[in-house]
C-alpha cells in the first residue's frame, strides 16, 4: 500500500560549474523554469479571448556564493558561441526514509557576475546569472523534461515532433 507521508522533499543540493563541484560553496540556487509563452487571442465568433501557447520564454538560472571563486568568474565573458556546462544535483527524501536523486543538466552563458555589497565584518554575497540554452531534468534517472531551442520533451516524448515533421525537418 502506498504511503501517504510526504515524498520527494528536497533535503540537500549542490552545483557543479564546468564539471567542478561547488559542494559547501553555494548559498542558494534558483533553477531554470520552463514557462510557456502565452498570448491572448480572440477570433471572430468567440465570446471571450483565450490564451494560446506560442512556444516558451527564454530561461535563466541563478546561484549565490559567499566567496569570490576564480573558476566561476572565468566562465563569464567567454567568446560568442561558447557555453558553460552546469549541473544541479538534489537529494529528495521521502518521510519514510527513501532517498531519490534529482539532476538538472544545463548548458548556458553566464552573463551577470554581481558581487553585491562589500562591508568589513559582513559576509559578501555574489549573485551569478546564466542564460540557459539547454535544460534537462531527471529524477532517479528518469527523464522528466528536456529542452533546447528546437524541442521540448516530456518523459522523453517530443512535444514538437509533429511541427518539425510539418517543416520537413
Amino acid at each position: 500500500m502506498a504511503s501517504n507521508l510526504p515524498r520527494m522533499l528536497l533535503r540537500e543540493c549542490t552545483l557543479w560549474a564546468d564539471r567542478e563541484s561547488k559542494l559547501g560553496q553555494i548559498g542558494d540556487i534558483t533553477p531554470p523554469v520552463p514557462a510557456a509563452k502565452m498570448e491572448e487571442m480572440r477570433n471572430s465568433g468567440m465570446i471571450k479571448p483565450r490564451k494560446v501557447s506560442m512556444g516558451y520564454e527564454a530561461m535563466d538560472f541563478n546561484f549565490k556564493m559567499p566567496g569570490l571563486d576564480p573558476q566561476v568568474l572565468k566562465l563569464h565573458g567567454l567568446k560568442p558561441g561558447t557555453e558553460a556546462p552546469f549541473m544541479i544535483t538534489g537529494a529528495l527524501v521521502d518521510e519514510d526514509g527513501a532517498t531519490h536523486s534529482a539532476v538538472m543538466s544545463i548548458r548556458g552563458v553566464p552573463y551577470r557576475p554581481d558581487h553585491g555589497t562589500w562591508k568589513g565584518g559582513d559576509l559578501a554575497e555574489n549573485d551569478y546569472a546564466v542564460s540557459v540554452n539547454y535544460y534537462k531534468l531527471e529524477i532517479d534517472g528518469e527523464e522528466i523534461f528536456e529542452m533546447d531551442d528546437f524541442d521540448f520533451k516530456v518523459g522523453g516524448v517530443s512535444q514538437y515532433g509533429d511541427i518539425r515533421n510539418a517543416l520537413l525537418l
